[in-house]
């Protein structure tokens, strides 16, 4: 059990699903079977979702990710306290639901760059919240560039599910300034950051493909010329640094190509819009170009069905998967 890989699991939002889905993760057989789950957090929101449906469910206070032993019946917690006594309202949103969220997820990098953790799993966070609180965010990967020390730009955002992997150049950003983003040498650096994160996945030779921006990727310059001018120079420089991708493709038909191992889209939609239509619940997001691994699930925080004890956990079990390992068989 101790040579399996610590994963430290942030709640997100704690007035939202994200405990609930977060202890069910950690108290899943599957799960404990490829690493040692800790969550981190405050302990009021995981005790109020335990009551949910595990109201005899144990929390062990642990140091450090590190420290993580689990045993039946009993889940590893690294504290990180937000609220008072009965402070926590489920279903509110309120600034320091918002605070407590980021405050966790700061806990668990701060885990993963010491070594402590193999990986940091997050549960959904409330964007509403954390506005409120008067903190900017733009999503996990700009948060995760944010705690290690790197440009925004250099984060980029990976959802998967089932064997589809989607990376995003462009994220939570108007598509006025998105276009703005789309630089050649961002566009570079995506491909080859979904490079680097396929092999450390365990994909020994990865083959990507790139959709344009344009419909039909500009249809030879008849729908704009940026994939001519733009696009295409930015494969052809992630194609000189040794990455195997072709491109661009319509991003209507691309999804459609068989024997690539991760997609590029420019634009949010483009990419989430495929992944909400064909696996709504089971999607997790990958933030990738970072040193440490991170995951967290696609869906949002379920104000409307939290202390009911039926938010579905399937999303952050197979993210625990893929982060582990257990996906590809390469534990690290």
């Amino acid at each position: 059990m101790t040579g399996l890989p610590a994963l430290a699991i942030a709640l997100g939002d704690p007035a939202g699903i994200g405990p609930e889905i977060a202890l069910k993760t950690a108290l899943s057989e599957e799960v404990r079977r490829f690493c040692r789950p800790v969550l981190v957090g405050d302990r009021q929101a995981v005790a109020l979702a335990a009551g949910s449906f595990a109201p005899d469910v144990a929390l062990r206070p642990v140091m450090s990710p590190r420290d993580a032993a689990p045993v039946p019946g009993c889940v590893d917690l690294l504290e990180v306290p937000a609220f008072a006594p009965g402070e926590l309202v489920p279903g509110s949103v309120t600034p320091g639901n918002g605070r407590a969220a980021l405050a966790a997820c700061a806990a668990a990098i701060r885990a993963a760059q010491a070594g402590e953790a193999h990986a940091v799993l997050a549960a959904p966070m409330n964007q509403t919240a954390i506005a409120a609180a008067g903190i900017a965010f733009d999503g996990y990967p700009g948060f995760v560039a944010q705690q290690t020390g790197l440009p925004p730009e250099d984060v980029f955002l990976m959802l998967c599910f089932d064997r589809t992997r989607i990376v995003h150049v462009t994220l939570h950003v108007s598509v006025a300034q998105a276009l703005r983003l789309l630089t050649r040498q961002r566009i570079a650096r995506a491909i080859t950051s979904t490079d680097v994160a396929l092999r450390r996945l365990g994909i020994a030779h990865p083959r990507i493909a790139v959709g344009g921006l344009n419909p039909h990727a500009g249809e030879g310059g008849l729908f704009g010329e940026e994939d001519l001018t733009v696009t295409t120079p930015a494969i052809d420089d992630a194609r000189a640094a040794g990455v195997q991708v072709d491109g661009p493709f319509g991003a209507d038909t691309m999804f459609h190509k068989a024997g690539y191992d991760a997609f590029v889209v420019m634009l949010h939609d483009q990419g989430h819009i495929a992944a909400k239509m064909v696996a709504a619940h089971r999607t997790a997001g990958l933030s990738i170009g970072s040193p440490i691994l991170f995951s967290s699930v696609a869906h949002g925080s379920g104000h409307d069905i939290v202390g009911q004890g039926k938010a579905d956990p399937t999303a952050m079990i197979e993210a625990a998967r893929r982060l582990c390992g257990a996906e590809t068989g390469l534990l690290r």
